[in-house]
C-alpha cells in the first residue's frame, strides 16, 4: 500500500472516530480524494473488524468496534510536547534519513507544522475534536452546559472559537453576546455543537499572550530570576517551555530571562522555592508576592 493512501486512511479513521458528522462527500473533500475511494476505505475498516455505522448521510466508527478506545484517545501534541519531541528529533544526526522521515510523518498525520495543535484529555476528546473542526471550517459553536466560575452559572454559550491556549486546556473564543474575546476551559464544557453558521466577527478575534507559566494577560513584563540547580530542574520539569529562556550564570546558578503575561503562575512557582530563587527583575511578581504575604499573615 503506498504512503499517501495509508496517510489518507489514518486521517479518515480519526475523522470517523470523532464527534463531528461527515457525509461521504465531506470526507472525500477533506481527504482530497474521490467518494469512491472513501467507500473503499470504509469497506477496508469493516473487513478489519471495525463497526462503521451510518446515521442518515453521516458515517461513524461505532464505540463497540475493536480498537475504538485506542483511536478515540489519539492525541495531538501540546506546544510543550511538540518542543520535547522536536528536541529529541534534533538529537538525531542530520545525515540520518530517519530524522527527516519522522518529521514528515508526524507533520502529515497531525497536519500541523509544529507537529501539534491540540491537547486532548481522554474524557474531552470529542469536544476538542469538534472545536478543531469548527476552527478549520470557521464555524460558530455552542458550548452546551458551560460551567462558569465567574458567574457561578451553567448555561449554553454561542461563540466563535479561533485559538487554543499554549497548554490547550482552554480555547480562545469571541462571544457575540458579550462582544468580547474570552478563554473557555475545556473541562467545563459538557458538549460542543458545531452550528451551521460561519464566523461573523473574525476581524475582532484577538487572543492575549501566554507565558511559559501558561498564564495569559493583556500586559507583559520582563522578568529575571536567579535559580539554584534544584529550582532550575524543577522549573524545566514543570514548565518545559522555560528551558529556552534559561542560561547558566556560574557553577551553581542559572538565570531565567523571560516575559510573563501575569504574575500568578510565576509567583506560585517561586512561593514553593523561596530559598532557591532570587528575583532580580520583576515588579509585578514582587507586588503579587507582597499581596500573598499580607493575605497569609493577616497584615
Amino acid at each position: 500500500m503506498d504512503q499517501p493512501k495509508v496517510e489518507r486512511m489514518l486521517r479518515l479513521m480519526m475523522l470517523l472516530a470523532g464527534n463531528v458528522n461527515y457525509t461521504v462527500n465531506d470526507l472525500a473533500a477533506k481527504l482530497e480524494t474521490s467518494y469512491r475511494s472513501v467507500y473503499r476505505y470504509i469497506d477496508t475498516f469493516k473487513a478489519a473488524g471495525f463497526v462503521v455505522q451510518k446515521n442518515g448521510e453521516f458515517y461513524h466508527i461505532a464505540k463497540e468496534s475493536r480498537f475504538f478506545k485506542d483511536i478515540s484517545q489519539l492525541v495531538h501534541f501540546t506546544d510543550e510536547e511538540a518542543y520535547m519531541v522536536n528536541k529529541l528529533i534534533e538529537g538525531i544526526d542530520d545525515t540520518n534519513t530517519i530524522k527527516q522521515n519522522l518529521r514528515k510523518k508526524l507533520a502529515t498525520i497531525y497536519n500541523c507544522t509544529a507537529i501539534a495543535d491540540v491537547i486532548v484529555k481522554n474524557e474531552n476528546a470529542s469536544n476538542v475534536n469538534a472545536i478543531v473542526e469548527a476552527i478549520d471550517d470557521k464555524k460558530q459553536i455552542m458550548l452546551k452546559g458551560y460551567s462558569s466560575s465567574h458567574t457561578n452559572k451553567i448555561s449554553d454559550r454561542i461563540v466563535e472559537p479561533f485559538k487554543f491556549t499554549t497548554n490547550y486546556i482552554s480555547v480562545w473564543c469571541y462571544e457575540p453576546a458579550h462582544k468580547q474575546n474570552k478563554q473557555f476551559k475545556i473541562d467545563r464544557i459538557q458538549k460542543v455543537e458545531i452550528l451551521n453558521k460561519a464566523w461573523q466577527f473574525e476581524d475582532k478575534h484577538a487572543s492575549e499572550s501566554v507565558d511559559i507559566f501558561r498564564m495569559s494577560g493583556k500586559q507583559t513584563e520582563k522578568v529575571r530570576l536567579r535559580l539554584s540547580l534544584r529550582a532550575k530542574n524543577l522549573l524545566i520539569e514543570e514548565y518545559p517551555m522555560s528551558e529556552k529562556d534559561i542560561t547558566q550564570e556560574d557553577e551553581n546558578h542559572w538565570i531565567l530571562a523571560t516575559e510573563i503575561s501575569s504574575p500568578l503562575g510565576a509567583c506560585r512557582f517561586i512561593a514553593g522555592l523561596p530559598e532557591d530563587i532570587e528575583i532580580i527583575e520583576g515588579k509585578m511578581i514582587k507586588s503579587q508576592l507582597h499581596k500573598y504575604a499580607k493575605q497569609l499573615l493577616k497584615i
